[in-house]
């Protein structure tokens, strides 16, 4: 079991792309693998004949072995009592709700990129059944007593182990302050109006605020650093990840060097990034190396909220809905379009006056976004 990722510890065979037996040169795609972080494909090392150890669905540790490349002209077990059991490639969501519903995954016609098995597939096949459930059951039968009703245990997957472990981790071991600012977006959400008429994909909200956090971040190093070790850890490079909701799970893929990106290259990168991630097919590299995040839940029209600091990193903005509110402006009652901002910093390296300072920055870059275009 290969290392593909900075912090796994075992994974899952999700799906062989080559039988056993099959002659399989180096670079050729062997398996699809199942990580804490996303599923992807690990290629032959060498050449060779293909002996597979571990079938599908399998969960391997590091370092333990999967398959074997025998020499040429040797031959592995490739009868059926001898080949590992395939396993039909489905998504977490669409297994679960079809061993809850009874349904047989094989008979179930995959729309699915690769061929997977997704949740609506699941759905179509429920319906179908139910449909000839009814037919069939014309004649009355006795009906049993209903049982008593058990809740219902959902075992978290890979990802969502992970993702819960690291929570647990940060709120146990950081001590984080949170700092809050009111952004006037009218300025913002017009350069972003002119900027639609001449790029394709637009640039959003939350792209022009990891713009805003990367240029500040080049000026508030700090802010870019993490705590380790009773020392800080000053990074060179700007990485912004963004919280993105996949099927079951939460993913930060991350737009690297975003303070050297045009904002119009960063709304290019995070549309790839954020389909990747909800398709399942993000690559470990795609979400590894981030030093701030931006979580946005603006689009569900939460106005504020806290976020968990995503350790190592210093500190994380969590961005709400731009809505138009009552302000007082020169003593008079008017309206804006006003965003809340909400940083939460691991107070070890970030002091009160660090964050702010930080804080205002991207408010301010955000207030007069002309500057977002350099």
């Amino acid at each position: 079991m290969p290392r593909l990722s900075d912090s796994m510890e075992e994974g899952t065979i999700v799906r062989w792309l080559k039988a056993a037996g099959d002659v399989v040169g180096t670079g050729d795609a062997l398996v699809e693998i199942e990580t804490d972080k996303a599923t992807m494909e690990y290629e032959a090392e060498a050449d060779g004949t293909l002996e597979i150890l571990a079938g599908e669905g399998e969960t391997v540790a590091l370092g333990e072995a999967i398959a074997r490349l025998l020499p040429d002209g040797a031959r592995p077990p490739t009868s059926a009592g001898d080949e590992p059991p395939q396993r039909v490639l489905a998504t977490p969501v669409a297994r679960r709700m079809a061993a809850e519903l009874g349904i047989d995954l094989d008979a179930v016609t995959a729309t699915g990129r690769r061929g997977q098995v997704m949740k609506a597939d699941v759905e179509a096949a429920a319906a179908s059944n139910g449909h000839a459930a009814a037919r069939v059951a014309e004649a009355p039968v006795a009906r049993p007593e209903p049982a008593r009703s058990e809740p219902a245990r959902e075992q978290l997957t890979r990802t969502q182990r992970t993702i819960a472990r690291r929570m647990a981790e940060s709120r146990a071991v950081v001590p984080d302050i949170e700092l809050v600012v009111e952004v006037d977006m009218g300025a913002c959400l017009a350069l972003r109006a002119q900027l639609a008429e001449h790029h394709s994909p637009a640039p959003s909200v939350n792209d022009l605020v990891i713009k805003a956090c990367a240029l500040a971040l080049r000026e508030h190093p700090r802010v870019n650093g993490s705590y380790a070790d009773e020392a800080f850890i000053l990074h060179e490079a700007v990485n912004v990840g963004f919280a993105v909701a996949a099927p079951d799970s939460l993913l930060v893929p991350v737009v690297t060097d975003a303070d050297r990106r045009p904002v119009t290259e960063i709304a290019a990168v995070t549309r790839e990034l954020a389909a990747a991630a909800r398709e399942g097919r993000i690559a470990p590299a795609d979400v590894s190396g981030a030093t701030f995040t931006v979580s946005n839940l603006g689009m569900f029209g939460v106005e504020r909220f806290t976020a968990i600091i995503n350790t190592p990193q210093a500190a994380i903005l969590a961005v709400g809905a731009a809505a138009e509110r009552a302000v007082v402006r020169d003593g008079a009652v008017t309206t804006a379009v006003m965003m809340t901002a909400t940083l939460a910093a691991d107070h070890r390296i970030l002091y009160g006056a660090d964050a702010a300072r930080f804080l205002t920055d991207v408010r301010d870059r955000l207030q007069a976004p002309i500057g977002l275009l350099a």
